[in-house]
């Protein structure tokens, strides 16, 4: 609808009036969208562009193919970390608390320098527990660190 404005002339303060005349009798509105299109233009870029500053942290992990192994039948000389599905920690057969973890890792490295840390993850233990694990045997000085999963 394109509104037009009729002039009434100069107010007793000398400022120009214009009033605007009503829409035609046919009672038909007409709304225009192109500032609307504007603004979704502009918020489409706008996260366009945001979206590509954004990197996702991940944390790459190594799978090999277990078949392709072979098991010995001596012991292991690793350090192995059980994590249950109630996110108890078990660490050779008795269950550890979250904050006694680096110090059992600290002193089994000293039995065994070259030991490395094998955490067994229960699939539904949480991340929480399982990154503290992580971080407890990399304050005992141990940064080989592998994860297995399952039930």
């Amino acid at each position: 609808m394109e509104m037009w404005y009729d002039h009434t002339g100069v107010d007793e303060r000398g400022i120009h009036r214009k009033r605007a005349r009503p829409p035609k009798a046919d009672g038909a509105l007409a709304i225009d969208l192109t500032p609307m299109l504007d603004v979704v233009m502009i918020m489409l870029i706008f996260f366009i562009v945001a979206g590509s500053f954004i990197r996702e942290v991940a944390v790459e992990v190594e799978r090999k193919n277990t078949a392709s192994e072979t098991t010995s039948s001596e012991p292991s000389d690793n350090i192995t970390v059980q994590i249950s599905s109630s996110d108890d920690i078990w660490i050779k057969g008795r269950r550890i608390d979250e904050r006694a973890v680096r110090a059992n890792i600290s002193r089994l490295r000293a039995e065994n320098p070259e030991a490395k840390v094998i955490i067994k993850a229960h699939n539904k233990s949480t991340v929480d527990v399982l990154a503290s694990v992580i971080d407890s045997s990399r304050e005992a000085g141990i940064y080989n660190v592998s994860l297995s999963t399952g039930d």
